[in-house]
């Protein structure tokens, strides 16, 4: 198995755990606030992180850590807009929002790092960014903006330069470093952020510790941060963010089916075009598109 088949893996998984806990992350977010949410689970995480690569925290560089800290912002900018759009929104919607990264990604590269982006990958964004519509969105269309849209658009661009910046930091560092320094970062501005956001009067810090409360924190924080970012990060180490960005669009193919078999929703013909769609938008770039050696890098 060829590195760049490995690396794809280890995407697909991460994708496949993101998807199977949408759900559960909306259902926690009736008994914990977002900011509390975000810094128990992410503070849980860094700890976690912190033992298993303390060789690597060890001797961290200033470099490193600056590195490590821009990827942090994005991926903390995120997470704040997709988990408060969340709360004023449909699930289907914000996974269909979230997935416009996918288009976002080459944008970027195309316009600020003056990158040429094969036309197969934008082929393929595109009949993937199709299908998170069909699989996402209901016949009758959106329906609407309502307040929590907007806020998830902000969310699909920030980690859109997120995974631009973890193709642009590994250049230059560890894998450990990056996947632990950006988790870390997260967790320190989730944590100061929370008396700044409740003195705004924007949200009141609550928590309920209901089992089911327990149990969402403990899987998003190692499934889906200590095992997933670490994994999306050593992927990213050998593909580009383009190529990486168009795996990530399963992530809504995932929390369909999950949502299927929780019951929540029925798996019907548009919902199976979507999902053929998107599968067929990844294999369409990566069958035709050259690959690209280089990870994808925005000047400093």
């Amino acid at each position: 198995m060829s590195q760049r088949l490995r690396a794809d893996l280890a995407l697909a998984i991460c994708t496949l755990i993101w998807g199977a806990t949408f759900v559960v992350i909306k259902a926690a977010l009736a008994d914990i606030s977002v900011m509390v949410y975000l810094s128990v689970r992410f503070g849980l995480a860094a700890l976690i992180m912190a033992a298993l690569y303390w060789r690597t925290v060890r001797t961290l560089t200033i470099s490193a850590v600056g590195a490590g800290a821009q990827v942090g912002c994005f991926m903390f900018a995120g997470y704040l807009f997709q988990v408060f759009g969340l709360r004023l929104t449909t699930p289907s919607k914000a996974a269909f929002i979230t997935g416009i990264s996918v288009v976002f990604v080459p944008i970027i590269l195309a316009v600020f790092a003056r990158r040429r982006i094969s036309g197969w990958i934008w082929t393929g964004a595109v009949v993937a960014l199709s299908g998170l519509y069909f699989l996402t969105v209901p016949a009758e269309g959106l329906g609407g903006l309502n307040r929590g849209d907007p806020i998830v658009f902000g969310c699909a661009v920030m980690f859109a330069l997120h995974m631009i910046f973890i193709s642009r930091g590994l250049q230059r560092h560890s894998v450990a470093a990056i996947s632990f320094l950006q988790v870390a970062t997260t967790a320190v501005l989730a944590i100061f952020s929370l008396p700044i956001v409740a003195a705004a009067g924007w949200e009141r810090p609550r928590v309920v510790w209901t089992p089911f409360v327990i149990f969402a924190v403990l899987a998003t924080a190692i499934l889906c941060t200590v095992l997933c970012f670490s994994l999306q990060t050593w992927g990213q180490k050998h593909t580009s963010a383009s190529h990486a960005a168009l795996l990530l669009s399963l992530e809504p193919v995932f929390a369909a089916l999950t949502s299927v078999w929780l019951g929540q929703e029925q798996f019907g013909a548009r919902m199976l075009l979507g999902a053929a769609l998107i599968l067929g938008g990844i294999v369409l770039a990566e069958s035709k598109a050259a690959p690209e050696s280089t990870p994808a890098e925005i000047p400093a």
